[in-house]
């Protein structure tokens, strides 16, 4: 058995959701991976706002997941938008040409060789608050909430290092 991580669900901001999609230019060519996809408003905001082709989340709980479906089922993106459950560890993400993530740095640090051997040069990686130690980020950029100052990191496969 692999690593399962444990992350504390955290929703994404409504308005770091729209920063990290936007900085990763989501359109509709893209195919958008969350690790970690909770409620599912990251793959549902990819899909609704920023047309991505297709946005799949990979979530681990049962209560998420369920959260998610319905939240995929009320704003009408069931063709464009699926949830997969499992261990985003597990899960081939070789599809993705944008990647977003809301994890902890040590979770990065263990996720960046499955990164860099699953997707392809030009593929976007956006972490909300958390670095990939030791890449270099393509943009870094301060989102406020009106609570506090978020950090949102832009690194590109192939152009990381």
């Amino acid at each position: 058995m692999s690593y399962v991580p444990h992350v504390p669900y955290v929703p994404t901001p409504e308005k770091v959701v729209e920063k990290m999609l936007e900085i990763a230019g989501v359109g509709p060519e893209d195919i958008v991976y969350d690790l970690g996809a909770g409620d599912g408003r990251i793959v549902i905001t990819a899909a609704k706002k920023f047309n991505a082709k297709k946005a799949v989340g990979i979530e681990i709980n049962d209560e998420r997941i369920r959260e998610a479906l319905e939240n995929i089922k009320n704003n009408g993106v069931e063709g464009k938008v699926q949830i997969i459950k499992g261990n985003f560890f597990e899960v081939n993400i070789s599809e993705a040409t944008v990647v977003t993530m809301f994890l902890l740095t040590n979770v990065n640090e263990m996720l960046k060789p499955k990164l860099e051997k699953e997707l392809k040069p030009g593929t976007r990686v956006v972490s909300h608050e958390f670095e990939m130690r030791g890449w270099i980020p393509k943009k870094v950029v301060k989102v406020e909430d009106g609570n506090m100052t978020h950090m949102v990191y832009l690194y590109v496969i192939g152009e990381n290092k």
